[in-house]
């Protein structure tokens, strides 16, 4: 299999292409979630259109659109969009993250595989773990203890 842009290794799963291990990770626990009767049913690869193709001066500017890696219809009736991450955030997602919310009811969830953390984490947990890892990093730091007895978090 090929490596995408980011170095993850595309995967093959029931015929379907994923772009990372993580990925094809996360389609197995849903799979496992609809067999189960914990969600009604999900989508690979949805599309959101964030704008409209245009003309301005003659020049015809693309529509843009964000595919998500999941739509999850949930039992409840609600919907939730996944997307994984195997590396932080581009700025394009970041930019495409703040269209899909401005214009969709729907909650979006980013989502990295970190099996230090125990599996799937959320973006926004993920970030408060880190940050609350940072100052015993530095508080090490400061007490000039050598990095390679500086504990890990």
């Amino acid at each position: 299999m090929m490596a995408t842009k980011y170095g993850n290794k595309k995967v093959m799963v029931d015929g379907y292409k994923f772009d990372s291990i993580a990925e094809s990770t996360y389609y197995g626990q849903l799979k496992w979630l609809k067999q189960a009767k914990q969600i009604k049913s999900f989508k690979l690869q949805p599309r959101y259109l964030l704008q409209e193709s245009f003309k301005k001066n003659g020049v015809t500017f693309r529509m843009i659109e964000y595919v998500a890696d999941f739509e999850i219809h949930n039992l409840d009736g609600s919907i939730e969009i996944v997307d994984i991450k195997g590396a932080p955030p581009t700025e394009a997602f970041k930019l495409k993250h703040k269209l899909f919310e401005r214009l969709y009811p729907e909650k979006l969830s980013v989502i990295f595989h970190k099996p230090e953390y125990g599996g799937f984490i959320t973006w926004e947990d993920l970030k408060k773990l880190e940050k609350k890892a940072k100052p015993n990093a530095r508080k090490a730091k400061k007490l000039g203890v050598p990095t390679s007895k500086r504990k890990r978090a």
